[in-house]
């Protein structure tokens, strides 16, 4: 299944290859208080792919907190975060907010709340590694 997301604007957009045998959307809905204001409820999928567009990426901020090992990628013109990303061992991972699906009906995204609080730095970048996407090309866009 090919799963369209992106920022209210559009400037970062995203195209998530999801792997067909995966029945359901299981997302995690984090408690921090940086994805509690910005309403970030997190899904990945190991096996799945990740193409993200920039149409200007002077009104992106990566923003970083905690560990300083996840980057937020916000828009700076809407303000909404549509993924994070995190380098881990020189490759590129991710997690893609279903709050910015465009083409999914909400019913098929399984929400549970999470909370990595008192995690390990080490044990952070290993479920990352083991959970996230780890297939994360960027291309630019018109």
């Amino acid at each position: 299944m090919l799963i369209r997301g992106r920022c209210h604007c559009g400037n970062i957009a995203f195209a998530l290859d999801w792997p067909p045998d995966a029945a359901q959307i299981n997302a995690r809905a984090c408690g921090c208080t940086f994805c509690t204001a910005h309403g970030g409820v997190w899904t990945a999928h190991p096996q799945a792919r990740l193409q993200v567009g920039i149409t200007d990426r002077s009104l992106v901020s990566q923003y970083e907190f905690g560990t300083r090992t996840a980057q937020f990628q916000v828009c700076a013109h809407c303000g909404v975060v549509p993924l994070v990303t995190s380098r881990i061992a020189g490759r590129l991972y991710a997690v893609v907010n279903v709050n910015t699906f465009e083409n999914v009906d909400p019913a098929a995204v399984l929400r549970a709340a999470a909370s990595f609080d008192g995690e390990s730095e080490e044990a952070r970048l290993a479920r990352r590694q083991r959970f996230w996407i780890g297939d994360v090309r960027y291309a630019d866009r018109p």
